[in-house]
């Protein structure tokens, strides 16, 4: 997040992501101990769905902030520099999303 997130803002990201550590390392136990792959499939998307969350929180501020700018009034070039970011990041989701779907084929 930019220098100009909130503290309320910067802590409340960072608790999404120490969460989804946790959840992380919960499902490296469950690997080693060779528990229900239902299971740990439950929590993988469980933990995709929270970084996709706290990304979209992290994102839309950074956006807002982007836009915003230090005169208050949108910039072409940072509005390109904004799209061009959330393109990648839809691109990435995307991608993602068509490797599962080539891989159960």
């Amino acid at each position: 997040m930019t220098d100009r997130a909130t503290e309320s803002e910067r802590q409340q990201s960072l608790t999404r992501l120490r969460r989804i550590e946790g959840q992380v390392r919960g499902i490296q136990r469950m690997i080693e101990e060779e528990r229900d792959c239902e299971a740990i499939a439950a929590q993988l998307l469980a933990v995709r769905a929270a970084l996709d969350k706290v990304s979209l929180h992290i994102m839309t501020h950074h956006i807002e902030q982007c836009l915003r700018g230090d005169t208050g009034v949108a910039e072409r070039e940072r509005l390109e520099r904004v799209i061009g970011f959330f393109l990648r990041f839809a691109e990435s989701d995307a991608a993602a999303a068509v490797d599962l779907d080539s891989e159960r084929g």
